[in-house]
């Protein structure tokens, strides 16, 4: 990476500029050029979004900021580390002024690739993980008090002491957000910080980083254009690794991308039409209850699903959606001490945890952790079959079904590729055709559409509603209303462990 420092100098809108990118063409280790003659500039009192597709470039120009990606031509220049040493800073390279929060974080501090995918609900394996408290200290010179100031900001002071792998989807984000905050890097760049949050915690998320970039944090957030808070200034749209809009933000903007993107309270009622001689149950949960160090993620839950129901499970961060999940896909060790029947089969009477998984597809955020081995796209699909997370001999006829549902979803281009250099949402299109790869009874789908653009939602909906056999079963998870398919006429929503609603 060509790295110029030079004096402060001004951008086109009398902002000093902090990063400036002047002609700019990156490439892979590979030698493919990926961004051409690139003019982009970060000012000094700008806080920018980045938006665009999946595949469009977004991770890839982050990743550019942290010396990742190689700059072939054009100039990188740096005005900020001539600044930093102008004021005493020994700062010799643009990693050690960049923080950097992604949706899928392997680091020497945490990484899932020692650990097995049913650990996360094993309580007794709690010390293969650091605590809360540890992650956000670990090689950090921070005291105890810093720490948990940030962790109280962060609304996080309450898990310190939990084990890391124990986390739910929104709280990891909000824990890794808090770690980066406390290396206190002069640009933090947050890749969908947004998603996996319910509304209250997507908005207390956004009043926190608001908070934040007023006291002098500079932020650039990679989300969706309805997901971009008002006091967001500029705007950069890519697509296929070039420039589509770039500039100030506008309330035209900002008025023109506004959707209800959640706000799950307002859902449907149902009135659905049932056949008493039809139903066939294929889970059936009699007063569940999970406890953990004296806390309910479970109390007296009894649901009943039949064959060919569509459901739609809702509720605020932390109110035990994912426990409820990881019992029905046979994940979670109290399912035992509990009446759980999974496809006619009382949970402890002799079946294997295997035996179950032939019959159920997932997709996850945190299945989505322990994809880190050297798979190709196509073989990380072909997983599913084995519900597995490495690679097993195929017949011709499975790798056939992947490439028709590599097809339909339009990513046929990236079956070769290395699933690990994939984009964030071109791995969750993946990862979505792994748990469709069975036709699989029941389909069990927590936040399927996390890191998708537009056009994908609507045609992964799409196939929900039209491709499913009346005979298989589907369980949606969301934060927003409008990615449940149309097809589901059933609503479960929980809160603190408590059925609710239940229609």
């Amino acid at each position: 990476m060509e790295i110029l420092i030079i004096p402060m100098s001004n951008s086109s809108n009398n902002s000093p500029a902090l990063i400036c990118f002047q002609n700019v063409s990156i490439t892979r280790d590979s030698g493919d050029i990926l961004f051409r003659d690139l003019n982009w500039a970060i000012g000094e009192n700008e806080v920018w979004a980045l938006v665009g597709s999946s595949g469009s470039g977004k991770t890839t120009l982050a990743e550019t900021l942290l010396g990742r990606h190689r700059v072939v031509s054009g100039v990188l220049e740096w005005p900020i580390l001539s600044k930093l040493r102008s004021l005493g800073k020994d700062v010799q390279w643009p990693s050690e002024i960049v923080g950097w929060v992604s949706f899928k974080e392997e680091s020497r501090l945490f990484s899932y690739r020692d650990l097995y995918y049913q650990q996360r609900f094993e309580f007794a394996d709690e010390a293969n993980s650091p605590t809360v408290e540890a992650f956000l200290k670990t090689g950090l010179e921070v005291d105890t008090t810093k720490v948990h100031a940030v962790a109280t900001r962060m609304g996080i002071d309450h898990i310190l002491n939990i084990s890391f792998i124990k986390l739910s989807n929104g709280q990891t984000r909000r824990t890794r957000i808090a770690r980066a905050l406390l290396r206190n890097p002069e640009l933090l760049i947050l890749d969908d910080p947004f998603a996996g949050l319910d509304d209250q915690g997507r908005q207390d998320l956004v009043d926190i980083l608001a908070s934040f970039s007023k006291i002098g944090h500079r932020l650039l957030i990679i989300t969706r254009p309805e997901l971009i808070p008002e006091w967001v200034t500029h705007c950069l749209e890519l697509d296929q690794f070039g420039v589509k809009t770039i500039g100030p933000i506008g309330s035209n903007f900002l008025a023109a991308n506004r959707h209800s993107a959640g706000d799950t309270s307002n859902f449907p009622q149902f009135s659905p039409i049932r056949d008493s001689h039809k139903e066939n149950p294929i889970v059936c949960l009699r007063d569940v209850t999970v406890l953990h160090q004296e806390k309910y993620l479970l109390k007296e839950v009894s649901w009943t699903i039949n064959e060919g129901e569509r459901w739609a499970l809702i509720g605020p961060n932390g109110s035990g959606k994912s426990t409820l999940l990881s019992l029905l896909c046979g994940d979670h060790p109290q399912a035992y001490c509990n009446s759980v029947c999974l496809f006619g089969r009382q949970r402890g009477t002799g079946e294997s945890i295997w035996e179950l998984k032939k019959k159920i597809g997932l997709l996850s955020p945190e299945l989505h952790l322990y994809f880190s081995g050297q798979l190709t796209a196509s073989e990380a699909a072909l997983t599913g079959f084995f519900d597995v997370f490495t690679r097993r001999p195929n017949t011709d006829e499975q790798r056939e079904k992947v490439k028709e549902l590599f097809e339909y979803f339009g990513i046929t281009q990236l079956e070769p590729r290395p699933f690990p250099r994939l984009s964030t949402g071109e791995q969750r299109l993946v990862l979505l055709v792994r748990s469709l790869v069975k036709d699989p009874p029941l389909l069990l789908l927590d936040e399927p559409f996390q890191g998708l653009d537009p056009h994908s939602i609507e045609r992964a909906r799409a196939y929900l509603d039209h491709q499913l056999k009346p005979n298989q079963t589907l369980v949606f998870v969301t934060h927003i209303k409008s990615e449940i398919p149309e097809t589901v006429n059933r609503l479960l929503r929980l809160r603190a462990g408590e059925i609710v609603e239940l229609i």
